[in-house]
């Protein structure tokens, strides 16, 4: 779901760069209330376990799709949602600026389709709505965040003028999402699972970290090499696509990622 300088408009990103700003700012603010030192370890070990886990896709059945697990309801179950809104943020910002994997002027929409409506629409509505059942919310949570920000995706392409037929790009980004979700939402219920039959402790934050390791440098040999779902759905497109390059922008924004993506061979 990371979306390229291609698909963003500067009326659309630069905005929107903007608002996840000033939200960051937010989230920190509420974050300092109750973040101790103990909490540390576990946030750094599980945010690099997120960005290994969004290293790693994995074939959708019966598509020529793939998928990676986004990880933002996972972090909101574990650490809170505000803690894990950061974390998303960090992520995102580390893959566009060192690795080129989404655009810079996009970054403020990715940080909203797959951490702001992750961390402060969805967990935070099933959680309340599935009180007593915990890990069907997480669950559930993880689908309805893929569902809420593929249409993010669908609003934001559309506005910038990327694409021509957004019923057709909705359908299919729903779709694929779905798969997508089902199967994030069967993990994360699974670790949520876990994690509350157990103390968040440094041993829990070692394991997490030694399993960050292994995802990156042995699981991610074996990722699927097929689009992603976003990529499935622009290329199911035909011509419904039209690629936003034009202008000084976009220019510099290419620019920019090129020179500072260092570890840009390195694909997600």
């Amino acid at each position: 779901m990371h979306l390229g300088n291609s698909i963003i408009c500067p009326v659309t990103g630069i905005p929107m760069i903007a608002a996840m700003g000033v939200t960051a700012f937010w989230a920190f603010k509420k974050a300092k209330n109750d973040f101790t030192k103990d909490k540390i370890l576990p946030t750094v070990m599980l945010t690099a376990l997120v960005f290994c886990l969004q290293m790693i896709n994995f074939a959708i059945p019966t598509t020529s799709s793939s998928g990676h697990i986004v990880g933002a309801v996972l972090l909101s179950a574990i650490l809170g949602p505000y803690v894990a809104f950061l974390s998303i943020c960090t992520i995102l910002l580390v893959q566009g600026v060192f690795f080129a994997d989404g655009g810079l002027l996009a970054l403020g929409c990715n940080i909203f389709n797959m951490g702001f409506l992750a961390c402060f629409v969805a967990y935070p509505i099933m959680k309340k709505s599935f009180a007593n059942n915990p890990i069907f919310a997480t669950f559930l949570a993880s689908i309805v965040a893929l569902q809420l920000g593929s249409l993010a995706v669908v609003a934001e392409s559309t506005l910038s003028g990327s694409v021509t037929n957004p019923a057709m790009f909705a359908s299919l980004m729903q779709g694929i999402h779905l798969a997508i979700g089902v199967v994030e939402g069967i993990f994360t219920a699974i670790l949520v699972a876990i994690t509350n039959k157990i103390c968040v402790s440094k041993k829990f934050s070692y394991i997490m970290g030694i399993f960050a390791l292994l995802l990156a440098g042995v699981i991610s040999n074996y990722a699927s090499a097929k689009p992603d779902g976003l990529e499935w759905s622009l290329l199911n497109m035909s011509e419904g696509f039209v690629a936003q390059t034009q202008g000084q922008i976009y220019t510099m924004s290419e620019l920019l990622q090129a020179k500072m993506a260092v570890l840009g061979g390195f694909a997600f």
